[in-house]
């Protein structure tokens, strides 16, 4: 993953938020690395998961692991491996990844729509989490992953040109990067200067209202979220810690195991 991140930093955040796409829909079970069909189009196809990539180092990874131990890695649990390993890449801490995940025989592109938008705002967000099992605390340290990769102008310039509550010094330089609200190419770094390493920038940007999504934004509008960003910029900051336990609940959600689903053969199609 080292090389992978030598030589496409930018993947760091697609393959990083492919393991929570795939939990927050149907659970961890690698759904949303399923190919679509001429009689089914896939999660991967679905406009919230446009801007993942990175499928083909899953597929090579996957393929090094059949190589090894043939039938015995999932797709699902393949991600969440990936997912620790690009963190620990680009400077975080390590965690042990939970294994014995089972993958999944359906995806469906109508289903990701229940991905939470960048547009979210903070009772969105703690009510999608908790009906997945997961806390507030879960919830700020998890946004916190927005400190590496890049993000597309699309999905934050109704901030920009429209009332926000953006820094509004920040506001004219993501302008001169993002030339109009219609712009779909443009991408910007999420954590500049710092986008390729895993630290707790996010939260000094959020404190200072130079997050880019509302759903950043919004971790000031909640009293115990609020408290985690602001013990984030102390030097009692356990974020980095904090994440490999957060993605490690997260990794539980609606699990398949026993006899449930299968172990794929390759993670775009279904065995």
């Amino acid at each position: 993953m080292d090389q992978v991140m030598y030589v496409a930093p930018s993947l760091s955040g697609p393959l990083l938020r492919m393991h929570f796409h795939d939990c927050w829909i149907r659970g961890c079970d690698g759904s949303i690395l399923i190919n679509s069909t001429k009689n089914n189009t896939a999660e991967k196809d679905s406009p919230p998961n446009f801007t993942l990539r990175g499928y083909g180092v899953i597929d090579r990874v996957k393929t090094a692991l059949e190589k090894e131990c043939p039938g015995v890695v999932s797709c699902a649990d393949t991600l969440a491996i990936v997912a620790r390993d690009v963190t620990v890449a680009t400077k975080g801490m390590s965690w042990e990844v939970e294994t014995g995940r089972r993958d999944g025989t359906v995806s469906t592109m109508s289903e990701a729509f229940g991905l939470i938008p960048p547009s979210a705002n903070i009772s969105t967000l703690i009510a999608g989490f908790r009906a997945r099992g997961l806390s507030v605390k879960d919830l700020v340290v998890l946004q916190g992953s927005h400190t590496i990769g890049i993000s597309h102008c699309s999905s934050f310039t109704n901030r920009i040109y429209n009332f926000t509550t953006l820094d509004s010094e920040y506001i004219p330089k993501l302008r001169g990067k993002c030339r109009s609200p219609a712009d779909q190419t443009t991408v910007v770094e999420m954590d500049p200067g710092s986008f390729k390493t895993f630290d707790d920038g996010y939260f000094k940007l959020v404190a200072k209202r130079r997050a880019l999504f509302q759903s950043d934004a919004a971790m000031l509008d909640d009293v115990e979220t609020k408290a985690y960003v602001e013990k984030s910029l102390t030097a009692g900051s356990t974020f980095l810690k904090d994440f490999g336990e957060s993605m490690v609940r997260m990794g539980r959600i609606g699990v398949l195991t026993g006899q449930a689903g299968e172990i794929r053969k390759v993670c775009y199609q279904i065995n």
